[in-house]
């Protein structure tokens, strides 16, 4: 029987754990470098924003603003893709179930924590599926009649609409939107059940349907009533917002014209799948809020009803979960039928 050679263990014991260690190399290096490399290109093809709504509403505005200040800013490609239909909802799964590259995004509107609350169930987690890229811009929501109409206040209007309810209708943004919701509150506090909801893909629709006199009332974000109040063919009966608009100083808040609390905004953000490369979701965080605080992109968005909101994808992300319990919690007092 022979002695073990306890040096020749040694020897051996580490030209395998030398192996090993060139053959991991070997094999991680390539992948590291790969991972380097596709991140120092990126973007090197176009960048897609899908909007969930229909082109010519206030995401649709914000989206196209700020994807080519993008691309202006970076010489890269960025692109809007319009995927409206199922209250927003398509377009955010959409988005949600695509491979996390970086090179699809998701422009979202207050009504992604809408339909948290609104819908049973949704075709995406929307605590899990996406993180924050960027806030991108603010517009508080309003009410809007022709300017020929004869009401000129909400009182004025709730009047009218008590006298004739079979006569009287609200065009609003899908039903997963604070514009469908603030069309809601409104109809309880002021006892309207007939004031029907005549509900569009998008909000230039829903502004197109008061223009042409399909409805009366029309629940609408700044942005696409702004030209249409500003060229004398629209009246802004009151903003939702905190305070007036700087544009508009002669329209009251809802607050001031007696509807105490009642504040409604659409809010914009960018996120990206979860599963998205941090350090991609960072180039374009970082790109995104260069654009946002040059002056020229924020006349651009205040032109068309927007206030700048230059803040991160963690800033984006706790609005948005504040928002989730946020609108539950006024959907369920206010009795709104869940979808």
């Amino acid at each position: 029987m022979s002695k073990f050679d306890v040096r020749s263990a040694a020897l051996s014991r580490r030209r395998v754990i030398k192996s090993a260690g060139a053959l991991a190399a070997g094999i991680v290096a390539p992948t590291f470098l790969r991972v380097r490399s596709a991140l120092a290109a990126y973007p090197e093809r176009p960048v897609k924003i899908v909007v969930p709504n229909s082109p010519g509403g206030p995401s649709d505005i914000v989206g196209r603003i700020t994807a080519a200040a993008l691309q202006e800013s970076t010489g890269k490609s960025f692109i809007v893709e319009n995927r409206s239909g199922g209250s927003s909802n398509i377009g955010v799964a959409y988005v949600a179930h695509a491979e996390a590259d970086g090179y699809t995004l998701a422009l979202v509107t207050s009504g992604y924590s809408v339909n948290v609350g609104l819908f049973n169930k949704l075709p995406f987690d929307p605590y899990k599926d996406f993180v924050g890229v960027s806030e991108l811009a603010t517009s508080p929501d309003a009410f809007v009649v022709k300017s020929e109409f004869p009401a000129k206040t909400m009182k004025e209007f709730v009047a009218l609409a008590r006298a004739n309810p079979e006569k009287f209708n609200v065009s609003t943004p899908p039903i997963g939107s604070s514009l469908f919701i603030q069309a809601e509150v409104l109809k309880i506090r002021e006892k309207l059940p007939k004031l029907e909801d005549v509900v569009y893909k998008g909000g230039g629709e829903a502004i197109e349907a008061l223009l042409n006199g399909s409805v009366q009332l029309c629940s609408s974000s700044l942005p696409p009533a702004v030209p249409h109040v500003k060229a004398g063919t629209l009246r802004c009966l009151a903003v939702a917002g905190e305070s007036r608009w700087p544009d508009l100083p002669d329209v009251p808040t809802m607050q001031e014209a007696g509807y105490k609390d009642f504040v409604f905004a659409t809010d914009t953000a960018l996120l990206a799948p979860t599963k998205t490369p941090p350090e991609i979701v960072k180039w374009v965080e970082k790109e995104t809020l260069k654009v946002l605080s040059a002056p020229e992109t924020q006349a651009k968005l205040y032109k068309v009803g927007f206030l700048v909101r230059p803040k991160g994808g963690d800033a984006a992300w706790a609005r948005i979960s504040k928002e989730n319990g946020m609108f539950k919690d006024i959907i369920d007092q206010a009795g709104i039928k869940k979808l």
